[in-house]
């Protein structure tokens, strides 16, 4: 069962598998909701620091927050057409836990990760098709890139925050000042290693070559304390990867964070509510593979 079949096969370009937001567990402060600084009476902060140092700390820095607000706009080519997928919610960035609601076109689906399990509520009109009393499909995504050797249509909303845990001192250059949502950032040009995304683990290092190539590009744009504010990644097609239709797909992602500090408490759907869908997914992937 396709549960989004209007989203494309390529909507989020994250790896097979979880890349878990919990790597640097951080205790930092929360900040002030409406202005985006950290609290203080006398209006000061810790300077942060610039250039290829602050980009090389900006995910501990945007993880010692702890929590936020996301957003993400998906935009996916192929043979003329588009498809946008929009996105908000919550993410527990120390946990590694988000609630977030995904629209494309009059489709609405609820998604929310729990310990590196994707919860997906579908449409009203497709939960007819799942078995009475269930309203959820439970997709086990580190057993599903076991089983699969594949990225699939489900993946964690907020994978591509962990792009920025591959950057180094080559490549990153300061383009300007920008404000992102009443916030003063800083936009950077970087390049991430891709390898470096996926150390110790040769398969996903692998996967992931095929998918993102031996470097990926980046636009982040970072906050007067470090924290990531805002992040633009745009994914050409490779040989050999195709879309849902066949033809090859570009994808640009944008993903936002705001409102850090704020009260996150995201659980898992009542186990009576949800259909255990892993093993048919990674069914799917390797028949897609094929293809």
């Amino acid at each position: 069962m396709s549960t989004v079949r209007t989203r494309p096969r390529l909507l989020a370009v994250a790896a097979a598998g979880t890349l878990s937001l919990a790597t640097v567990a951080g205790c930092g402060g929360a900040d002030d909701k409406a202005s985006g600084k950290t609290p203080d009476q006398k209006g000061s902060a810790p300077a942060a620091p610039t250039g290829p140092q602050a980009v090389r700390a900006a995910h501990q820095k945007t993880t010692e927050a702890k929590t936020a607000r996301m957003t993400l706009t998906t935009v996916a080519q192929s043979g003329g057409a588009n498809a946008t997928v929009r996105g908000s919610g919550l993410v527990d960035l120390a946990k590694g836990s988000s609630d977030m609601t995904l629209l494309s076109g009059n489709q609405q689906v609820r998604q929310r990760m729990v310990d590196g399990v994707l919860y997906q509520q579908p449409p009203a009109q497709q939960r007819q098709q799942l078995p009475q009393g269930k309203s959820w499909l439970k997709v086990d995504l580190e057993k599903l890139a076991a089983q699969s050797g594949q990225s699939s249509q489900y993946e964690d909303p907020a994978a591509s925050f962990n792009y920025i845990k591959g950057i180094g001192d080559k490549d990153v250059t300061k383009v300007g000042t920008e404000t992102i949502d009443g916030a003063a950032t800083t936009h950077y040009k970087v390049s991430v290693d891709v390898a470096e995304l996926a150390k110790g683990n040769s398969r996903q290092a692998e996967q992931l070559k095929k998918q993102l190539g031996d470097r990926l590009p980046l636009d982040i744009w970072l906050d007067e304390q470090g924290r990531l504010r805002q992040e633009k990644v745009s994914v050409k097609p490779r040989t050999g990867q195709q879309g849902n239709s066949g033809a090859r797909a570009a994808v640009t992602t944008t993903l936002k964070f705001t409102d850090f500090g704020t009260d996150v408490n995201v659980t898992a759907p009542p186990a009576k509510e949800t259909v255990d869908i892993t093993a048919k997914a990674a069914k799917q992937g390797q028949q897609a593979s094929k293809t």
